[in-house]
C-alpha cells in the first residue's frame, strides 16, 4: 500500500487545510466489494499532473454515507487542491486539463475512419498482396459497418438526433430506426461483394437522401446541429463529416452498379 494511502477515519485533518501547494486530498471508496474506478482515475490524473496525493479511503458504506452528509455532496470521489474542494473526477478533469464534456469534436469520426483504413490496408496486403482500388472499396464498406454499429449501439439516441435533420425520417419516423440496419447490412454485403443488386441500390438511396438532408439543414438553412453519424449523444457537429459519409456511400454504390452492368 502506498505510504500516502490510509483509511479516511485515520486522518481527520481538514482537507482544505491539508491541500496546499502541490499536495491534493482525495477521498474515495475502497470497500471489500467495490474499488471505485473514478477514484482510481482521479489518483492517476493527480499524480500525472505532479500532485502528491493524500489518499483517504473509505472502507465501509457507513463511512461513505457519513462523509457525504458532512460535506453535503452526493457522490465520491471528492478531491481538494489548492485549499478548495474541486468536486469529483469529471470536475477534476475540467480543472486540470480543460476538458469540456459539451465541446464539439471530430475525434470519434477520426478514430473510426482510421480503424477502417487500417483494416482495409491489412486486408489488401494480407489477401491481395498489394494496395489497389479494392482497398478503397473495403475502406468504404468497413466504414459503413462501423458507422452502422455506432448507430445500433443506441438506436433511440440516434433516432432522436437523426429526426432533427433527415428529410425522410421527419416525414416517416420508422425510417430513423431502419436506417442503421440498412447502412450496416449494405456495408457488409458491399465489403464481401455479395448481392450487389440489393446492397448498391439500398446504399445509393439512403446516402442520396442523407446527403440532401445534411446539405439542406447546414448549407441552405444554416442550422447548427449535432451529427448522428456516430450514433446518439455524440458531440460531432453536423456538416462536412456527415456529408462525406453519405458521398462515400453514394460513390461506392454507383461504382458497384456500374461494375454490375458491365
Amino acid at each position: 500500500m502506498p505510504k500516502d494511502t490510509r483509511d479516511a477515519v485515520d486522518d481527520m485533518t481538514d482537507p482544505a487545510v491539508a491541500a496546499t501547494g502541490r499536495r491534493a486530498v482525495l477521498y474515495r471508496m475502497a470497500l471489500p466489494d467495490h474499488l471505485c474506478p473514478s477514484g482510481q482515475k482521479a489518483r492517476w490524473l493527480l499524480e500525472r499532473q505532479g500532485f502528491e496525493v493524500d489518499d483517504r479511503l473509505f472502507r465501509t458504506r457507513a463511512q461513505v454515507d457519513a462523509f457525504k452528509e458532512s460535506q453535503g455532496v452526493a457522490t465520491t470521489p471528492q478531491i481538494w487542491i489548492e485549499g478548495e474542494r474541486v468536486g469529483g473526477y469529471t470536475d477534476l478533469c475540467e480543472r486540470l486539463t480543460g476538458w469540456d464534456p459539451n465541446a464539439t469534436t471530430y475525434r470519434p469520426v477520426i478514430y473510426l475512419f482510421a480503424v477502417a483504413a487500417a483494416t482495409a490496408l491489412a486486408l489488401s496486403i494480407g489477401v491481395l498482396g498489394a494496395v489497389g482500388w479494392q482497398t478503397l472499396g473495403w475502406f468504404v464498406g468497413i466504414s459503413m459497418i462501423l458507422l452502422g454499429m455506432q448507430k445500433l449501439r443506441d438506436v433511440e439516441g440516434f433516432a432522436t438526433m437523426f429526426l432533427n435533420y433527415d428529410v425522410l425520417a421527419r416525414r416517416w419516423v420508422p425510417y430513423a430506426y431502419v436506417y442503421p440496419w440498412i447502412e450496416t447490412g449494405a456495408g457488409i454485403l458491399m465489403t464481401g461483394m455479395l448481392l450487389t443488386w440489393l446492397a448498391a441500390p439500398a446504399a445509393l438511396i439512403v446516402s442520396a437522401i442523407g446527403a440532401w438532408s445534411v446539405f439542406k439543414a447546414v448549407y441552405l438553412e444554416g442550422r447548427t446541429l449535432k451529427c448522428a453519424c456516430v450514433g446518439g449523444n455524440s458531440n460531432v457537429p453536423l456538416g462536412f463529416v456527415s456529408l462525406t459519409e453519405n458521398l462515400m456511400m453514394m460513390g461506392m454504390a454507383v461504382t458497384m452498379l456500374v461494375l454490375l452492368a458491365i
